[in-house]
């Protein structure tokens, strides 16, 4: 079946006029066909040109019975390829092979609208900037109009456009139930439309976010699989140290201190020393980012933390966020919102103390920081034994590939990070002849990258 479906007259090359045959990419097709059937897993490494994401795909699609196939879950390494493979790979592929199942794109939850935060945020906000001002509209055009509440529907909305982390929420800032919006959410609809499709198009970032809310036992973000695809799986190790490790950011405890200052004015405006005490939080939190003592740049924490200013800072923001709590648990009950801010309150005070706590072997205590930001991390400094647990949980098959998994023509550093020593691995090389069908060309005269030398080379 595989083999008829990419031959030279076959389904695919009828549908696709320009096809051609290509040996490697129906070796890997036959390698997923084994591994799906098997329930076993492999690594494929196939350089560019190979044709991969057909090659993992068809067969998947062609191994799918309505009614007794699993569902089938299909990683990317980024927002973009996982559009390009919902939107353009994947409808050619279901035509073609024939596919009788549903399929759905599941993002992450900042990508979707969120109604209650946009209609906060034209409440409070003067927008006296311009700017703004425009994107807001736009926003709010759109959003009378959407069914799914895509933020990459929005045309000429840049991706990081300012007004995108007000009209969105977080795993931080969500109300969840307690939202008066919870009916209309976006991502919850999108969340239940991909616990209900057979297939599934996620990016690694969701996949690792979905074992982390699984780990607490509140709730799942996809449905359990028994045929995991993950594009571009040489992203996964550093991505998986992320989710398995814990942070704690400048902007989280910014956007916790704007939270309750807007219960205050909004429903609680006798409560001035807790609008005093969040506000305390904002300064000290800013304060804290000036003790780094420098303009951008990331380091070990265990090292840092040690500095007498550090410390000093640092207790002086768990002292706030400490009368903050008792401040906040003399109102509880007059507000959702707040109640929902005083558990945030909670968990930052316990994650500080912990990542204040550099003693813990097996670790890596590290900060980062931006012009104005910071984050303190904490990340394993292995994650194999616990994605191979994750693997051996589920009677499934586990597809790897990437263009760049081998180091000198070995598997080993990549299946050792993942604890994926027993896995088939296959090396593909490229049909294109490199040397013959490219061309490296070095332009003269360019001018500087840098505007200011543009113009004087101009």
């Amino acid at each position: 079946m595989i083999s008829s479906f990419f031959a030279p007259t076959g389904p695919l090359s009828q549908k696709l006029p320009h096809f051609i045959a290509r040996d490697a990419q129906l070796e890997m097709a036959e390698a997923v066909a084994i591994a799906i059937k098997n329930s076993s897993n492999l690594v494929v490494e196939a350089e560019t040109g190979t044709g991969k994401t057909f090659a993992y795909l068809a067969p998947t699609l062609l191994s799918f019975d309505k009614d007794k196939s699993p569902k089938i879950i299909v990683s990317t390494g980024s927002k973009a390829l996982q559009e390009q493979l919902f939107i353009k790979d994947l409808p050619i592929l279901i035509e073609t092979t024939r596919f009788t199942g549903s399929v759905a794109l599941l993002k992450g939850r900042s990508n979707y609208l969120c109604n209650e935060r946009l209609n906060r945020f034209m409440l409070e906000t003067k927008h006296k900037d311009q700017h703004m001002h425009t994107e807001l509209v736009k926003v709010k055009n759109w959003s009378l109009a959407t069914r799914v509440g895509d933020i990459a529907e929005i045309n000429d909305l840049a991706e990081d456009a300012a007004i995108i982390p007000a009209i969105t929420s977080n795993n931080d800032n969500c109300l969840g139930r307690q939202c008066p919006s919870f009916d209309d959410c976006f991502i919850v609809k999108a969340r239940k439309k991909a616990m209900h499709s057979d297939l599934i198009v996620i990016n690694h970032h969701l996949f690792f976010a979905d074992l982390a809310v699984k780990e607490t036992g509140f709730g799942e973000l996809m449905p359990e699989a028994g045929v995991y695809i993950f594009d571009e799986a040489h992203q996964l190790p550093d991505i998986a140290s992320l989710y398995f490790g814990e942070s704690l950011s400048h902007r989280q405890l910014i956007d916790l201190a704007k939270e309750i200052d807007f219960v205050y004015r909004s429903e609680l405006k006798e409560a001035k020393q807790m609008a005093k005490a969040a506000e305390q939080l904002r300064i000290c939190t800013l304060d804290f980012r000036l003790a780094f003592a420098l303009d951008k740049g990331s380091g070990s924490w265990r090292d840092k933390s040690r500095e007498r200013i550090m410390q000093l800072h640092m207790q002086r923001l768990l002292q706030v966020m400490d009368f903050l709590k008792e401040v906040i648990g003399d109102l509880l009950g007059k507000s959702e919102v707040l109640d929902h801010s005083f558990d945030r309150l909670n968990q930052f005070t316990l994650l500080l103390k912990k990542l204040n706590s550099v003693n813990e072997t097996g670790f890596s205590y590290w900060f980062d920081c931006s012009k104005l930001h910071f984050s303190l991390n904490i990340t394993p400094l292995s994650v194999a034994d616990r994605f191979q647990s994750e693997c051996q949980k589920k009677q499934a098959a586990w597809i790897f590939t990437s263009a760049t998994l081998s180091v000198k023509g070995l598997f080993d550093h990549f299946t050792e990070l993942l604890g994926l020593q027993n896995s088939q691995c296959l090396q593909l090389s490229s049909p294109f002849d490199y040397a013959k069908q490219s061309l490296f060309v070095v332009p003269r005269l360019l001018p500087e990258p840098d505007p200011r030398l543009s113009r004087k080379t101009n």
